[in-house]
């Protein structure tokens, strides 16, 4: 996609813009900071954006205000999860982003994975755990190491890297603060990458493939979003033929659980094989100074403001149709 092939939204047909952003969520400092970015790419590019915490204004104010769309920013639950997505179809305001339904299953990684493997879609094994003693019994079907998460978060949040047997009651106990349903999965030894995706179906395209390189291997929180030594490799160094399998899996797994508009899979790359298997797909991505979604459409001559701007021109109601 060459930058002078995209004609560009124009600011003024897009009417008032809401940015919603901070919400309630365990993501809400990460939500507050892609909100910033986006408030700020909109408004240089003359859209009438403003700023609308949905942790302290009704959202029935968007209709008394009369915004005419909204520009989802919120991470996690009460802004990925479908929730705000129902309230904004009852409202009538067109938004960002996937729908309610989609929205939902791509909050919950055990349900994608499901979604995923009845379609053929490879993802490493799974259980769903509500003990230490299941989660103990997992490690000894999947073997060590073993992630164990909250089932419903993202960025990380509750996460362990399970490397031996006597971390059962500990990993389980740091990932059930977040979510009664912990998920145990079989741990992937290799590459990290991630896609993003824009568009909704047969519109929809994978942009190019990013390789994350952790410090001793670790993509958590603080180096998701606060550390600088975190390497982004875009696109990745790989074969051409494996660059466009990654690309393709992850178009069909956005698609199989009915995302649209735009998001981003996460994908591992078995050392042993370069075998790609998926992790989760992100429904409202992360649009921070570290985030990968900007990283990957400057990849394609796409600006920051301009992705904004495509993003926030593709908000719709999906439920009952535009407004």
């Amino acid at each position: 996609m060459k930058p002078e092939a995209r004609s560009l939204p124009d600011p003024a047909k897009l009417g008032k813009v809401a940015v919603l952003y901070g919400g309630r969520s365990a993501e809400r400092e990460v939500s507050m900071m892609s909100g910033a970015g986006v408030l700020a790419a909109l408004r240089s590019r003359g859209v009438d954006a403003h700023a609308f915490d949905p942790a302290e204004r009704a959202l029935d104010e968007l209709v008394r205000d009369g915004f005419a769309r909204a520009f989802i920013a919120l991470h996690g639950r009460y802004g990925e999860d479908g929730t705000v997505q129902g309230a904004l179809e009852l409202l009538g305001i067109p938004y960002t982003g996937s729908g309610v339904m989609a929205s939902a299953i791509g909050m919950d990684k055990a349900c994608t994975k499901r979604i995923w493997t009845t379609h053929g879609l490879p993802t490493p094994a799974f259980a769903l755990a509500h003990s230490a003693t299941e989660v103990a019994d997992a490690a000894a079907r999947f073997g060590l190491p073993m992630a164990v998460k909250p089932s419903r978060e993202g960025s990380t949040i509750g996460f362990t890297k399970m490397v031996s047997a006597d971390q059962a009651q500990a990993a389980f106990e740091i990932a059930r603060r977040h979510d009664d349903d912990v998920l145990c999965e079989e741990f992937v030894d290799g590459r990290e990458l991630t896609i993003a995706v824009i568009g909704s179906g047969s519109a929809a395209r994978a942009l190019p493939v990013i390789e994350i390189i952790a410090p001793a291997g670790n993509y958590d929180y603080q180096n998701k979003y606060f550390r600088d030594d975190t390497r982004y490799v875009c696109p990745a160094v790989l074969p051409e033929a494996l660059a466009a399998e990654v690309a393709a899996l992850s178009l069909r797994a956005y698609l199989a659980i009915g995302c649209e508009g735009w998001g981003r899979v996460d994908v591992m790359l078995r050392r042993a094989d370069e075998r790609p298997y998926l992790l989760e797909v992100n429904t409202s991505p992360g649009m921070t100074g570290h985030s990968l979604v900007p990283m990957a459409a400057r990849a394609v001559g796409m600006s920051y403001e301009e992705l904004c701007l495509r993003i926030l021109a593709s908000a719709s109601l999906k439920v009952g149709g535009r407004r």
